[in-house]
């Protein structure tokens, strides 16, 4: 098992990407801490996990607030004994047109999205670098981390943040054995995106920006975020990997 008796932390692991990432780190032997700002949500999977033999303990999380993100990383590490991997998955999102955004909204998608992002990894590579250990950052970034779309400026600002914090930690922190990278996915099946899939004509619009025809799974992401997180994969920092079924390489036109 790759990750055989390691401590995972996962923001956001109550529902979605974040979810399926507890899931797939516990089969491979990770301890695992969910944190959620739905607590109940993040219980869930932790109950689910610990059903099929595996080891999970839920945690409320509120990634925007600094105290509440140094008391997960401190109950990780007290509960689970050990820290190495963290993966950032909490997110939100917004769908309105730049010129209607509200200040309001932009910033509660930048604070979850881009400051909880930094947040988290600070707490966590604090305490690695105060331990005198090296370990794991993997952030969830996007498609629209590394292009655009309408209507979703605060989202598309705040993944391009996710990138670039992503390579700046990389870079500050890689000579103490801390690698920090990140995914971009494409459009991904999850509780956030589901409206998208029970319309007919969207679902075909989907389809077609893919070069795959189809969309993602989020146990698919799941999966290329374990990859970066693997200790044997340890010459790789500061990537960023596209997990996007072909978006971003060109349009069928």
């Amino acid at each position: 098992m790759r990750f055989q008796g390691q401590a995972v932390l996962v923001t956001g692991g109550g529902s979605g990407i974040g979810q399926q990432v507890c899931y797939a780190a516990a089969r491979e032997g990770a301890r695992v801490a969910v944190g959620d700002l739905d607590q109940a949500q993040a219980e869930k999977t932790a109950a689910a996990i610990r059903a099929e033999g595996g080891e999970a303990h839920g945690f409320a999380l509120d990634v925007t607030d600094a105290g509440s993100v140094t008391a997960f990383v401190q109950a990780a590490e007290t509960t689970l004994g050990r820290l190495d991997v963290l993966v950032n998955s909490a997110g939100i999102r917004e769908i309105v047109s730049v010129l209607d955004l509200s200040l309001e909204e932009w910033s509660r998608v930048l604070a979850v999205n881009l400051t909880g992002t930094f947040l988290a990894s600070q707490a966590f590579a604090r305490r690695l670098v105060a331990l005198g250990q090296g370990g794991r950052i993997v952030n969830l970034a996007s498609t629209l981390g590394i292009s655009a779309s309408p209507n979703r400026a605060a989202y598309v600002a705040s993944k391009h943040g996710v990138v670039g914090i992503t390579k700046e930690m990389a870079l500050e922190l890689g000579d103490r054995g801390i690698r920090v990278n990140a995914v971009a996915p494409g459009v991904v099946r999850t509780p956030m995106t589901e409206r998208y899939f029970q319309d007919p004509v969207q679902s075909q619009v989907i389809r077609d920006i893919h070069a795959v025809g189809r969309w993602a799974e989020p146990a698919e992401v799941a999966h290329a975020i374990l990859f970066l997180a693997e200790e044997r994969n340890g010459f790789i920092t500061g990537a960023i990997l596209t997990v996007d079924g072909g978006w971003t390489i060109g349009k069928k036109m």
